[in-house]
């Protein structure tokens, strides 16, 4: 079993989870994080740190759909280990529908 990162996290991108990770698993895009899922250790400490909870273990079927993703772009994406402050308007982004569509890019983050 793995974490993923879900759309949840587009255009919010708080690290919280970052912090509490043990092993530096987080990798930064340029709105949203994904978790590299050979690096992922499942410990589940970084889940109840996330506020929009965007992160969920594989075994839930509606993160099958983030496997890929988070694998792809942990693979390109620079990492990150420490927290940074969240994006602008984070919280009034964090129950906005179609985010995905809207927002998602796959350019990397500010570790880049």
């Amino acid at each position: 079993m793995t974490y993923i990162v879900n759309d949840k996290c587009i255009m919010c991108k708080y690290t919280d989870c970052v912090e509490v990770c043990p092993v530096d698993c987080f990798y930064e895009g340029e709105n949203m994080l994904v978790i590299h899922p050979d690096e992922c250790i499942d410990c589940g400490v970084c889940e109840p740190e996330c506020p929009p909870e965007a992160i969920l273990p594989d075994s839930e079927p509606e993160a099958q759909p983030w496997l890929k993703l988070n694998a792809d772009m942990s693979e390109i994406w620079p990492n990150i280990g420490q927290k940074i402050d969240a994006m602008p308007d984070a919280d009034a982004k964090v129950d906005e529908a179609g985010k995905f569509e809207k927002y998602f890019s796959d350019k990397p983050g500010q570790g880049a």
